[in-house]
């Protein structure tokens, strides 16, 4: 009998009831959820793409498209002509500064760096520094809903911030039924949900940000077939294209910008 044991005993009875339990609820919970869709880029158009670019975040507003560009001493912020391809404006970053994600907010560009646990905040029409906001760990990609940012570091694990102080205020974990999916890196808010690219590889997942659950695997490995062998050229940036509902897909010294819509494999 239970009440005949030792309270050491009775808890660690417990406890191992609560572990099974919730194995039982994690595998109902995945078991009854919705099926994952496959989808495939459909290329709507192409444009040309900078190949000296080290792609790390894209944002469209209203004609323009804006880009963060990686590596030390080559790191910038840049306002681009989507049809030519043509630098319209540049912000070169200091040397010890590596680009990371992009994203506006209201009247505002934020960039992240990845190691330096800083993000520049500009004016989004003259490049103007206005501010710097101060983080732990790694920044990777960054988008935001409307009302909260969403940050990326390369884990399976999604930071919700705020946008003004850039304060942590939700954890969300990601999972591809109901296993982690790591490597989460260049992102964009969409209607609700989040999308991000797999750090090197082609796939992109759209996740369900109310509970971390990917309902969307898009396969991006038909866009650029063959690479240069540097196993740098992989598939980076993300821009949604909200009148025309389309997306704009490119990658770390691609040749082209794709705009594609989603469809079924």
């Amino acid at each position: 009998m239970l009440n005949q044991r030792s309270p050491r005993e009775r808890r660690r009875i417990l406890l191992v009831a609560l572990a099974i339990l919730a194995s039982l609820l994690a595998v109902w919970a995945v078991q009854s959820s919705p099926p994952v869709e496959y989808l495939e880029p459909e290329v709507l158009a192409e444009y040309p793409h900078d190949t000296s670019a080290y792609t790390q975040g894209l944002v469209w507003r209203e004609g323009i498209l804006y880009e963060s560009t990686g590596k030390y001493g080559r790191s910038a912020l840049r306002k681009l002509d989507l049809e030519s391809g043509r630098v319209l404006q540049s912000h070169r970053l200091a040397d010890n500064y590596f680009g990371e994600g992009l994203e506006r907010v209201g009247r505002r560009l934020i960039q992240l760096t990845w190691d330096e646990n800083v993000a520049f905040v500009y004016d989004l029409e003259t490049f103007e520094l206005l501010d710097t906001l101060s983080y732990r760990g790694e920044g990777w990609g960054l988008c935001f809903d409307g009302e909260h940012l969403f940050m990326s570091n390369g884990s399976d694990t999604l930071l919700v911030r705020e946008p003004q102080q850039f304060l942590v205020v939700d954890r969300k974990r990601v999972t591809l039924e109901g296993r982690p999916v790591s490597s989460l890196n260049e992102l964009e808010c969409v209607d609700g949900f989040v999308w991000a690219n797999i750090w090197n590889s082609d796939r992109i997942v759209r996740i369900d940000p109310a509970d971390g659950r990917v309902t969307t695997v898009v396969d991006a490995s038909s866009l650029l077939p063959t690479r240069d062998g540097s196993g740098e050229d992989v598939l980076n940036g993300i821009a949604y294209i909200p009148g025309r509902q389309t997306f704009l897909l490119t990658g770390k010294h691609w040749p082209r910008i794709f705009e594609v819509r989603f469809v079924p494999e």
